[in-house]
């Protein structure tokens, strides 16, 4: 796939792709490849930042692993003006377009180009295999940070953040046994269930006084 339309990826996928060849230049190569990508969206300290934090990998050591990465390949004897698309890059890009459509989104995002990295094999996928990550772990953590919000603007990567700050994930919580537990208010959940499934007239009120439990339920 090659990244020329502007219209297809988010501001911030597209500020993360317009920034490669100034890393390949820098790097006195010529080739744009994946992780040359992988360099950029890291050094956004932005959403790519914010679901490899959630995965608990250290952030600083996947960065040093991509310059690592890069100072390794074939270096130019002098500075070339032209820089050219890597079948690497090519391949992620179109395995990002892949993950847009599977989440029904408009935009190629951050988040897309991310989860490619999962089944690149020029340096992705093995980069995460040392942190212990792949494609599920990746999926999961992406999933948790979006919910259910699709990608239907340019701009959507603040959305996220905004969720993951102000907002608690409730059912993570319920999961890790984190929530007050909830007795002997059986009658009172269920009404509450039905309500909330009603398509019309759905916000249940819990009438009581302080103390007696209408939080937890």
């Amino acid at each position: 796939m090659q990244p020329t339309n502007p219209n297809q990826f988010t501001e911030k996928a597209w500020e993360a792709i317009v920034r490669i060849p100034e890393i390949v230049k820098q790097g006195q190569q010529q080739q744009i490849e994946s992780e040359h990508l992988m360099k950029a969206l890291l050094e956004q300290e932005g959403l790519a930042s914010s679901i490899f934090t959630k995965a608990n990998i250290p952030v600083q050591r996947l960065r040093d692993r991509t310059d690592e990465f890069i100072q390794r390949q074939p270096k130019l004897s002098s500075p070339s003006a032209s820089v050219y698309l890597g079948r690497s890059l090519d391949a992620l890009l179109d395995r990002a377009e892949g993950y847009r459509k599977q989440y029904e989104d408009e935009f190629i995002s951050i988040e897309h180009l991310v989860l490619a990295y999962a089944k690149d094999d020029r340096f992705g996928k093995a980069l995460l295999q040392e942190f212990g990550l792949d494609e599920p772990k990746l999926k999961a953590v992406i999933d948790q940070i979006r919910g259910s919000q699709k990608v239907t603007d340019q701009n959507p990567e603040g959305k996220y953040e905004s969720l993951e700050k102000y907002g608690r994930d409730l059912t993570l919580l319920a999961r890790q046994g984190k929530l007050d537990p909830v007795i002997g208010r059986d009658d009172e959940i269920r009404r509450t269930i039905q309500i909330l499934s009603r398509r019309t007239k759905n916000n249940p009120v819990l009438i009581g006084e302080p103390g007696v439990g209408k939080t937890a339920i």
